[in-house]
Protein backbone atom coordinates (compact mmCIF):
# COMPACT_ATOMS: atom_id res chain seq x y z
CA UNK A 1 0.00 0.00 0.00
CA UNK A 2 2.87 2.36 0.78
CA UNK A 3 4.36 1.57 -2.64
CA UNK A 4 1.10 2.54 -4.39
CA UNK A 5 0.97 5.83 -2.48
CA UNK A 6 4.58 6.59 -3.38
CA UNK A 7 3.87 5.84 -7.06
CA UNK A 8 0.81 8.12 -7.09
CA UNK A 9 2.80 10.89 -5.44
CA UNK A 10 5.66 10.47 -7.92
CA UNK A 11 3.22 10.59 -10.86
CA UNK A 12 1.61 13.75 -9.47
CA UNK A 13 5.03 15.38 -9.05
CA UNK A 14 5.98 14.55 -12.65
CA UNK A 15 2.68 15.97 -13.86
CA UNK A 16 3.19 19.24 -12.01
CA UNK A 17 6.82 19.52 -13.07
CA UNK A 18 5.96 19.80 -16.78
CA UNK A 19 6.99 23.10 -18.31
CA UNK A 20 6.89 24.55 -21.78
CA UNK A 21 10.03 25.05 -23.81
CA UNK A 22 9.69 28.71 -22.76
CA UNK A 23 10.01 27.73 -19.09
CA UNK A 24 6.39 28.65 -18.33
CA UNK A 25 4.36 26.52 -15.90
CA UNK A 26 0.62 27.22 -15.57
CA UNK A 27 -0.92 27.33 -12.11
CA UNK A 28 -3.87 25.32 -10.74
CA UNK A 29 -6.46 24.47 -13.44
CA UNK A 30 -4.84 26.40 -16.30
CA UNK A 31 -3.47 25.04 -19.58
CA UNK A 32 -0.83 26.65 -21.80
CA UNK A 33 -1.90 26.16 -25.42
CA UNK A 34 -0.28 26.90 -28.79
CA UNK A 35 -2.58 27.57 -31.71
CA UNK A 36 -2.73 25.08 -34.56
CA UNK A 37 -3.19 26.15 -38.14
CA UNK A 38 -6.71 26.27 -39.50
CA UNK A 39 -7.55 25.02 -42.98
CA UNK A 40 -6.32 27.31 -45.76
CA UNK A 41 -9.22 26.37 -48.00
CA UNK A 42 -12.94 25.75 -47.55
CA UNK A 43 -14.76 22.51 -48.31
CA UNK A 44 -15.80 23.98 -51.67
CA UNK A 45 -12.17 24.55 -52.65
CA UNK A 46 -12.07 28.32 -52.06
CA UNK A 47 -8.80 29.63 -50.61
CA UNK A 48 -9.24 31.95 -47.63
CA UNK A 49 -6.81 34.89 -47.37
CA UNK A 50 -5.06 35.54 -44.05
CA UNK A 51 -6.98 38.77 -43.39
CA UNK A 52 -10.34 37.00 -43.71
CA UNK A 53 -9.55 34.10 -41.38
CA UNK A 54 -11.24 33.77 -38.02
CA UNK A 55 -9.35 33.22 -34.81
CA UNK A 56 -8.32 29.58 -34.45
CA UNK A 57 -10.33 27.44 -32.08
CA UNK A 58 -7.94 24.50 -32.06
CA UNK A 59 -4.70 24.17 -30.20
CA UNK A 60 -2.08 21.87 -28.77
CA UNK A 61 -1.62 21.68 -25.00
CA UNK A 62 1.99 22.62 -24.24
CA UNK A 63 1.83 22.53 -20.41
CA UNK A 64 -0.76 21.97 -17.67
CA UNK A 65 -1.24 23.10 -14.11
CA UNK A 66 -1.28 20.76 -11.12
CA UNK A 67 -5.10 20.60 -10.86
CA UNK A 68 -5.80 19.71 -14.51
CA UNK A 69 -7.34 16.24 -14.75
CA UNK A 70 -9.01 15.75 -18.15
CA UNK A 71 -6.27 16.79 -20.60
CA UNK A 72 -2.58 16.06 -20.90
CA UNK A 73 0.38 17.62 -22.63
CA UNK A 74 0.33 17.22 -26.45
CA UNK A 75 -3.48 16.78 -26.64
CA UNK A 76 -5.20 18.60 -29.51
CA UNK A 77 -8.14 20.51 -28.08
CA UNK A 78 -11.09 22.62 -29.18
CA UNK A 79 -11.91 25.78 -27.23
CA UNK A 80 -14.27 28.76 -27.46
CA UNK A 81 -13.17 31.69 -29.66
CA UNK A 82 -13.10 34.25 -26.89
CA UNK A 83 -11.85 32.22 -23.95
CA UNK A 84 -8.54 32.50 -22.14
CA UNK A 85 -5.77 35.06 -22.10
CA UNK A 86 -3.78 35.58 -25.28
CA UNK A 87 -0.05 36.22 -25.05
CA UNK A 88 2.64 36.68 -27.69
CA UNK A 89 6.13 35.34 -27.02
CA UNK A 90 8.86 35.85 -29.63
CA UNK A 91 6.27 36.40 -32.38
CA UNK A 92 4.28 33.25 -31.53
CA UNK A 93 0.75 33.46 -30.13
CA UNK A 94 -0.18 31.33 -27.13
CA UNK A 95 -3.28 30.99 -24.98
CA UNK A 96 -3.63 30.44 -21.24
CA UNK A 97 -6.99 28.80 -20.71
CA UNK A 98 -8.94 27.26 -17.82
CA UNK A 99 -9.63 23.56 -18.05
CA UNK A 100 -13.39 24.23 -17.88
CA UNK A 101 -13.19 26.36 -21.07
CA UNK A 102 -11.96 23.40 -23.12
CA UNK A 103 -14.84 22.08 -25.24
CA UNK A 104 -13.29 18.78 -26.29
CA UNK A 105 -10.24 16.72 -27.21
CA UNK A 106 -9.50 15.53 -30.75
CA UNK A 107 -8.71 11.81 -30.93
CA UNK A 108 -6.38 11.40 -33.87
Amino acid sequence: MAVETAEKKETAEKKTAQKTPLGFKPLKDRCFVSYTEELERTAGGIYVPDVAKEKPQRGKVEAIGADVKSVKVADLILFDKYSGSKINVDGTDYLIIKEEDILGIFEI
